[in-house]
C-alpha cells in the first residue's frame, strides 16, 4: 500500500515502485481449514495481477488476474474477497483507510468502467432461442479454430522434415492412405471425400502438404459460414446490448472416452476432465427466474448480505427441493410380507441379482444456469433455496451417501490387515475413494429426502435416514465381517461470484476390530458457474485418527492450478510419536498408491472405470446407476419409507420431469402439512448423541421379521 500500517511493526518500502498500483500488508485467510488469517504482503500490478508473498523479498505465492475475476465486499465489514477459476482471496483490512484504499485500487481492474452486477438489478439479455443458437455456433467456430491451428502445426513439421530428409519423401507418400496421427481426434473427418469407386479425390493425392492445405482450405470456408450464422443470428435483437458472450475457443480438454489409467508417479499434466461439459445452452433461464449474463472480458462485483450469528451457526446441506415420481406403494401387509418358506440371507442374494447398466432415461433439457438463481443469493447458505426440478438428478441425497461406500471392499481388506500401518493406508485408500463418483458430477444435486426418510443397501448392509430437517442432517451406519462404519453428513454452502464452496460437517467413524478411526472431509468447490466448463475440486486436509492408538494419516487434497496436475491427493502416515511410517500419492479420480521407494509404488485402490454412457446418464458411475433400482431380491422387503419409493424420484428417473415437479410439490405439501399439525415424523434408527447421530440397531431384524411393526409411509 502507500501507506505504512500502523497495525505491523514491521517497515516497508513506502516508495511506490514503477508498474505498482499498490502493495501493503493485509490479512489473508490461510488455505488450510481452521488455522484463520494471516499476515501476507499484496502487491497489485498495472497489469491487473493481484500476487501476494509471505514478506516483500520473498518470492510470490499466488496470484489473481483481476479482470477475469468476481469481487465480493460486504457493507459493514473491511472484508475483501477475490474469487477467479483458480484460486480464492479472502483478504481482511484492519483499517477503514486501508479498506477504501485496496477497494478503490482493486475496483479499477475488475470494473474499468464502473458497472457492478448488483444482486437484483435487471440487466438486459437475449432471448433464450438467440442465446442458445449464437453460444452453440461459437463453439463450433472454436472447433474450427483448433482444426486450422493443428493442421498448421502439422503442415509445418512436414515441410520441415522433408526439407531436412528429402530421401524419406516416398514414404511418406506411401503411407498417404493412413490416418494422421491427429485424425485419431476425428479432427478433419468433414474434408476426407471418396469417390464414387473408393478411391480418394486427385486432390488429395498428391503430396502431404496438398492434403493439408485442402483441410486448412476446408476449415477456413467452414470458419466463413460459422461467422455469417452467427453474426445473422446476433443480428436480430440490434437494440439490446450483448450482454452475454462466449470465448471464440472450445472449453477445456474433455477426457477421453476410454483412457487408461496412468502408472506413472501421478504427475502427469492432465487437462482437467469433462464429458459433461456445459454448453452455453446451460446458462438459459427458467420461466420464473430473473438470470444475468456476464461479460467475458469484465470482472464483477458483488455486495455480500451479512448473516447474523445463529445463521452462521446452522449447520445446512446444499439441497434442492425438487422432483418426482408417480407409483405410490400399494397394499403394504401384501407388499412387505416375506415370501413363505423362502428366506435366503439378504447379502448372498444381493450379490446375486443382474443389475441394470443404463438409467431409463437421460436428462431431459438443459439443467439450466446455477449462476442465475445463486447470483441472488451471494453470501447466503444455499438450503433455503427452491430449485426446479431441472437441477435434479434421479438421486436423494440419501443415495449419495451411499455413493460414497462403493469401493467398501477396501475396508475389508484392512480388516485383514495386521500390519497396523498397511491398515491405516487401506483405510485412507477408502476415504479418498469417496469422492471419485463426483468425477463428472457438477451441475445437479440430489433430491432432498423427507424426514425420517431412509435409504438402505443390503450389499455392505448401509442404513440412511434424515434425522434433521433444519438444519438438514443425515446418519448413515454400514458394516461388514471385521467393521462397522457410522456417520453424520451435514453441512454449509458459500457462494463467491464464481465459485460455489461446499463446507461438510459432522465426523466418519469408522471400527475395526480393537482400532477406532475418526476423520472429517475437506471443502469442496464447483468452479465457473458463471461460464465456462464447470468442474468440481475437493480442497483442504483430511486427518484420518486412530483414536485407539494415536497414529494418524494426514491426507492433502490439492488445489489445481493452470499448469500443473489436477486432482492430486498427497499424505503421510504418523505414528503415535509422529514419526513419518509410510507415505501415499495419487489422485481422488485415478488411484491411490503407498510409495515404496523412489521406484515403486503399492497401489492400494484404483477406480472402477465409468460407463462408457455415463455422460448420457447424469455421469453416474455403474454403482450409481444401480442405487435406484428396485431389483427382484428388494420387492416386499423395503419399508414404505424408502427412498426407492419417492414418486418425484422415480418420475424424474424416467424422464417425466413435468411429473417429477408435481409429485415434488406433492410429497413436499404432505411433510408441511404433518408439521403444521403437530405430527411431523421422528428418526426411528438414529439417535443423538452430542452433535452425532448414532444407530441404535433393530432395522435389519426388523426387515427379516417381514416389518410387523407397521411404518407409515410419507408420501
Amino acid at each position: 500500500m502507500s501507506s505504512v500500517r500502523k497495525s505491523f511493526p514491521l517497515s516497508i518500502n513506502t516508495a511506490q515502485r514503477s508498474g505498482v498500483v499498490c502493495e501493503g500488508w493485509v490479512l489473508k485467510k490461510r488455505r488450510k481449514k481452521m488455522q484463520g488469517f494471516a499476515r501476507r504482503y499484496f502487491v497489485l500490478d498495472q497489469s491487473g495481477s493481484l500476487s501476494y508473498s509471505i514478506d516483500p523479498k520473498r518470492p510470490i505465492r499466488d496470484q489473481i488476474f483481476l479482470p477475469h475475476a468476481a469481487l465480493s465486499t460486504a457493507v459493514g465489514r473491511k472484508d475483501i474477497h477475490v474469487d477467479s477459476s483458480n484460486a480464492t482471496f479472502h483478504i481482511k483490512c484492519l483499517t477503514a483507510d486501508d479498506f477504501s484504499t485496496w477497494l478503490t485500487a482493486i475496483r479499477q481492474f475488475v470494473l474499468p468502467e464502473g458497472r457492478r452486477s448488483i444482486a437484483g438489478k435487471i440487466t438486459p439479455r437475449l432471448s433464450q432461442s438467440q442465446f442458445n443458437r449464437s453460444g452453440i455456433i461459437a463453439e463450433d467456430i472454436g472447433s474450427t479454430i483448433s482444426e486450422l491451428e493443428a493442421a498448421f502445426a502439422a503442415l509445418q513439421s512436414e515441410s520441415t522434415h522433408e526439407k531436412s530428409h528429402p530421401s524419406l519423401k516416398s514414404k511418406s507418400e506411401k503411407d498417404k492412405h493412413h490416418h494422421h496421427p491427429k485424425d485419431v481426434f476425428n479432427m478433419f473427418k468433414k474434408s476426407h471425400q471418396v469417390n464414387d469407386d473408393g478411391t480418394l479425390p486427385k486432390s488429395n493425392v498428391d503430396s502431404p502438404s496438398s492434403v493439408r492445405l485442402q483441410q486448412i482450405n476446408t476449415a477456413l470456408a467452414s470458419l466463413k459460414s460459422q461467422h455469417a450464422a452467427l453474426l445473422k443470428s446476433l443480428a436480430h435483437d440490434v437494440t439490446a446490448p450483448p450482454t452475454a458472450r462466449c470465448s471464440p475457443l472450445p472449453p477445456t480438454t474433455e477426457e477421453k472416452e476410454e483412457e487408461p489409467l496412468s502408472t506413472s508417479r501421478f504427475n502427469t499434466a492432465l487437462s482437467r476432465r469433462s464429458n459433461l461439459a456445459i454448453s452455453m445452452s446451460s446458462l438459459s433461464d427458467s420461466a420464473n427466474n430473473e438470470w444475468f449474463d456476464a461479460e467475458d472480458d469484465l470482472g464483477e462485483e458483488f455486495f455480500l448480505d451479512v448473516p447474523n450469528p445463529d445463521e452462521e451457526r446452522e449447520l445446512t446441506v446444499p439441497q434442492s427441493e425438487t422432483s418426482s415420481l408417480n407409483q405410490t406403494a400399494s397394499s403394504y401387509e401384501e407388499e412387505h410380507s416375506p415370501p413363505p418358506g423362502h428366506n435366503p440371507d439378504p447379502i448372498v442374494n444381493a450379490h446375486q441379482v443382474v443389475r441394470r447398466t443404463r438409467l431409463p432415461s437421460g436428462p431431459i433439457g438443459d439443467e439450466g444456469s446455477l449462476f442465475a438463481i445463486l447470483k441472488n443469493n451471494v453470501g447466503k447458505d444455499l438450503s433455503t433455496i427452491a430449485f426446479p426440478v431441472s437441477f435434479n438428478e434421479p438421486l436423494t441425497l440419501l443415495q449419495r451417501t451411499a455413493e460414497e461406500l462403493e469401493y467398501y471392499n477396501l475396508l475389508y481388506q484392512a480388516a485383514e490387515a495386521r500390519d497396523p500401518i498397511q491398515r491405516l493406508c487401506f483405510v485412507a485408500a477408502f476415504a479418498v475413494s469417496g469422492y471419485a463418483h463426483t468425477r463428472y458430477r457438477t451441475g445437479r444435486k440430489g433430491f432432498n429426502p423427507m424426514l425420517a426418510e431412509t435409504f438402505e443397501d443390503v450389499r455392505m448392509k448401509f442404513l440412511a435416514e434424515k434425522v434433521s430437517h433444519n438444519p438438514v442432517v443425515i446418519a448413515y451406519h454400514a458394516e461388514g465381517k471385521g467393521w462397522e462404519l457410522n456417520a453424520t453428513s451435514a453441512g454449509k454452502t458459500k457462494f463467491w461470484g464464481k465459485s460455489l464452496e461446499i463446507i461438510p460437517l459432522g465426523t466418519t467413524r469408522l471400527k475395526i476390530g480393537n482400532d477406532n478411526y475418526e476423520w472429517h472431509k475437506p471443502s469442496s468447490f464447483m468452479r465457473n458457474l458463471m461460464m465456462g466448463t464447470k468442474y468440481l475440486e475437493h480442497c483442504g486436509k483430511m486427518t484420518i485418527e486412530n483414536t485407539t492408538s494415536g497414529a494418524t494419516c494426514v491426507l492433502d487434497f490439492k488445489q489445481s492450478g493452470y499448469w500443473g496436475a489436477s486432482n492430486e491427493v498427497s499424505g503421510m502416515i504418523l505414528s503415535p510419536s509422529r514419526d513419518v511410517t509410510a507415505r501415499i500419492e495419487g489422485k481422488w479420480d485415478e488411484q491411490i498408491a503407498q510409495v515404496l521407494d523412489s521406484s515403486y509404488l503399492h497401489v492400494l485402490w484404483r477406480i472402477t472405470p465409468f460407463p462408457k454412457e455415463s455422460p448420457r446418464y447424469y455421469g453416474f458411475t455403474s454403482f450409481g446407476m444401480t442405487l435406484n433400482e428396485m431389483t427382484s431380491d428388494l420387492e416386499g422387503h423395503l419399508p414404505p419409507t424408502d427412498s426407492r419409493f419417492r414418486p418425484d424420484v422415480r418420475a424424474l428417473e424416467q424422464g417425466n420431469d413435468h411429473e417429477a415437479e408435481a409429485q415434488k410439490t406433492r410429497v413436499e405439501e404432505m411433510q408441511r402439512d404433518r408439521r403444521r399439525r403437530g405430527v411431523d415424523r421422528a428418526p426411528r434408527w438414529f439417535k443423538q448423541d452430542g452433535d452425532e447421530w448414532i444407530y441404535v440397531g433393530g432395522y435389519w431384524e426388523a426387515r427379516a421379521k417381514g416389518w410387523k411393526t407397521p411404518v407409515e409411509p410419507l408420501w
